[in-house]
């Protein structure tokens, strides 16, 4: 319990490995290493309250300096970790500093997608995944009176709520055929398409990107692939992520779709656990990489009572998930496939439904809009029937 533990990402996976030890018992020190400045803080707030001014930046904190100083965690940013030397288990650090660690763990999460396309550095194009990027981002938003947004996942659909309710005209470009395509039903994806577009956002699915023209060296236009242009005086990429494994890749730990860890979290050198979006580990018979808070956190506190001498049995949290998109509350349980079949439970005009999602006869996950109690009720049921298969 008194050994050293070393933390890569001040995220609130790695916030909640450091707490999770420390409030069990660990006696040992217990360092985060973070290349963002200051305290960490909550991620989901930034593309929807913090970019309506709804929530300063000292509220983002997860916890105020007072908590490190109280539970002894240190917290070293902004500083990057260069180098893992495996052999003499020590981090080596950016500003020539190194860490010696008994137990590593790698929360590096994932860092935004960015596309290959002419224009793309101009000004006034900017993705958000950092508070500094939601920063500019609120600034740009102030500034601008059409936004574009490349990509209609989660973050991109977030956005274009946010940008709506500020009274901004905003154009989403999609490639694919529908909006969040890969993670949700038919059904669900129509319902959010339909209610954006109700509320004034041009939806262009089925759109492919060709480049961003400027004037003055500022983005003025999106130009598609079919010739035309849209008017942007404020360009925001929201086209996924890219799980950060540059740091495990460079130590020559095992990557399979970001860092490969077993149903420990342990990577392949069981002096290294890992966790997060840059993750992937098996879950039910298959390999997969989750990204969102629940399964970092879930992850953390995992690894936490690993470290603690806790119980051997593999990580097999239910996975779940949300977005709000204006005033639409969006709840997931569970993990679905895009040829899951699709079956709706209620009436989708109330503004207030679920749509379940089977494979092969089996519920395998549940789709929740405006109904925090049929979310709950379907991760309790997806849960008891993971049980009842192990």
């Amino acid at each position: 319990m008194d050994a050293r533990v070393v933390i890569v990402g001040t995220g609130q996976g790695g916030f909640q490995l450091a707490a999770s030890l420390r409030e069990g018992g660990h006696t040992g020190p217990i360092t985060l290493v973070g290349d963002e400045p200051g305290l960490p803080y909550q991620r989901p707030p930034l593309s929807k309250a913090f970019l309506k001014g709804g929530v300063a930046p000292e509220g983002l904190l997860l916890r105020p300096a007072a908590f490190y100083e109280r539970l002894r965690l240190q917290v070293m940013s902004p500083v990057r970790a260069t180098s893992i030397d495996r052999a003499f288990m020590r981090l080596h650090l950016s500003d020539g500093s190194s860490l010696p660690y008994d137990h590593l763990v790698l929360a590096t999460g994932s860092r935004a997608r960015w596309p290959d396309l002419p224009g793309t550095s101009l000004k006034g194009l900017l993705a958000l995944r950092t508070l500094a990027d939601a920063h500019a981002l609120r600034e740009g938003i102030e500034a601008a009176r059409r936004i574009a947004v490349v990509g209609a996942g989660f973050i991109g659909l977030e956005l274009a709520a946010v940008a709506r309710a500020l009274g901004r005209e905003i154009d989403v470009i999609e490639a694919a055929e529908r909006p969040l395509q890969r993670a949700l039903s038919a059904p669900m994806a129509n319902h959010l398409s339909d209610w954006h577009q109700a509320h004034g956002a041009r939806l262009h699915c089925g759109t492919v990107l060709a480049g961003f023209e400027g004037t003055n060296g500022h983005v003025q236009a999106v130009r598609l692939a079919n010739g035309s242009h849209l008017t942007a005086d404020l360009v925001v990429v929201a086209i996924g992520v890219i799980p950060d494994d540059r740091l495990a890749r460079d130590a020559g730990l095992l990557i399979d779709n970001g860092i490969a860890v077993d149903e420990q979290l342990l990577t392949s050198d069981t002096t290294i656990s890992a966790l997060g979006d840059g993750v992937s580990f098996p879950w039910r018979g298959e390999r997969v990489r989750i990204e969102s808070v629940q399964n970092a956190v879930d992850q953390a506190r995992h690894i936490a009572a690993r470290l603690r001498g806790g119980a051997d049995a593999p990580y097999d949290k239910l996975p779940w998930f949300w977005s709000e998109q204006g005033a639409c509350r969006l709840q997931i349980a569970g993990l679905s496939r895009p040829g899951d079949e699709a079956c709706i439970d209620g009436d989708p005009h109330s503004e207030r439904f679920s749509v379940q999602r089977w494979r092969a006869g089996r519920l395998v996950a549940v789709e929740s809009l405006n109904d925090p109690g049929a979310h709950m009720r379907a991760r309790k049921t997806l849960s008891e029937a993971s049980l009842a298969l192990a």
